[in-house]
């Protein structure tokens, strides 16, 4: 009977059980890596929605202080677009026309890949998936998408 001292490779039993153990870690690192993406994907959207909010809070307060002149009829004081937080409102006692900028560019909503927001003015409904385009009260993402809870990425 021969013996091989030097055995090249692998047989076939030794492959199958190789490629099954891989199956099987790889089938429990594919939730995890899925669930660990959506987590960051949430805290970008977090992020997002509290920095275009707190662009939106600085412009009405420095709109009802009167740094923008007398506000415009039905506005409350918010800002018309979304774009006004970034080309920048200007100052209504400034010799030199100095302009405030509230937001460097309107971040992407990391759900749709686009910078494209909902609206909604303090005038409309709540709920209303239309915007009264009045103001920019409140922004929200576009994405069909739910959170882990149930609650639509919408209503954050």
């Amino acid at each position: 009977m021969r013996t091989r001292k030097n055995r090249k490779g692998m047989t076939l039993v030794e492959l199958i059980v190789a490629f099954t153990i891989m199956l099987i870690l790889s089938s429990l690192a594919v939730p995890l890596a899925r669930s660990k993406v959506r987590a960051e994907r949430e805290r970008d959207l977090r992020a997002a929605l509290r920095e275009m909010h707190n662009a939106i809070d600085k412009y009405q307060d420095m709109c009802a202080q009167g740094y923008f002149g007398p506000p415009k009829v039905d506005s409350y004081c918010y800002p018309e677009s979304l774009e006004i937080l970034v080309e920048g409102q200007k100052l209504a006692n400034s010799a030199e026309e100095k302009k405030i900028k509230f937001l460097r560019r309107i971040p992407r909503d990391p759900f749709t890949g686009k910078a494209e927001w909902g609206l909604r003015s303090n005038q409309d409904d709540p709920k209303s998936g239309s915007w009264g385009g009045q103001n920019v009260f409140a922004v929200y993402s576009k994405t069909t998408d739910r959170a882990a809870d149930g609650t639509p990425y919408a209503e954050w």
